[in-house]
């Protein structure tokens, strides 16, 4: 599987990732059209650059954190500290309690890659999916006294690209793209591992 980057004029280094041909066989193309962010541990150091991302690209006021990187250690690990950095966000998910809950429909689910976002026009501040949520990925905006949450930067999805956490990833550490395409990944690299070890 070969990877690279491409210069795009806004600046952002987008990720390209080919997949090998035997990928029919691991995933059906268009069996599903969701998006999907994987964080790889093993790569992440850190560095909260996805965050700084995400503030600038959505103009987050202090406080609310629509990319949260949580520390999880340091621990001994075979007699050395290890610490690990887990990567939350919104899930987008498929049956979302903060859609269900919304009293104006201001939380909505795109039916075409199901991105669940907030129409801020239709939002009066309830913050009835903020104890919906089960993962707190809703917070409520101080400046505009509505709640906001990760919708995947989908503007930038419509032009083609990934979101502002994805492309500022120092490491490549955070891969963004259909289901169909992460799990072959994911797969892939069990695959090559195993032939290592072999």
């Amino acid at each position: 599987m070969n990877s690279g980057s491409v210069e795009t004029e806004d600046g952002f280094a987008e990720k390209t990732i080919e997949l090998q041909g035997r990928a029919s066989r691991v995933t059906l193309p268009g069996a599903t059209n969701r998006y999907v962010m994987f964080h790889d541990q093993e790569r992440c150091i850190g560095c909260f650059a996805c965050e700084v991302a995400c503030k600038l690209e959505n103009d987050v006021p202090v406080g609310p954190r629509l990319v949260r990187m949580i520390q999880v250690g340091p621990q001994e690990v075979n007699g050395r500290l290890r610490t690990r950095w887990v990567y939350m966000s919104c899930y987008q998910c498929e049956h979302a309690a903060c859609v269900a809950v919304c009293p104006t429909g201001a939380m909505r689910t795109r039916e075409s890659d199901g991105i669940v976002y907030v129409d801020e026009a239709s939002c009066i501040g309830c913050k009835a999916c903020i104890l919906a949520c089960p993962w707190g990925a809703v917070q409520f905006n101080p400046r505009t006294n509505k709640v906001i949450k990760c919708d995947y930067c989908k503007d930038r999805v419509d032009q083609g690209l990934w979101p502002a956490c994805a492309t500022k990833c120092a490491t490549k550490a955070l891969f963004f793209g259909n289901a169909n395409e992460y799990t072959t990944v994911l797969r892939e690299r069990a695959a090559r591992r195993q032939a290592n070890l072999e």
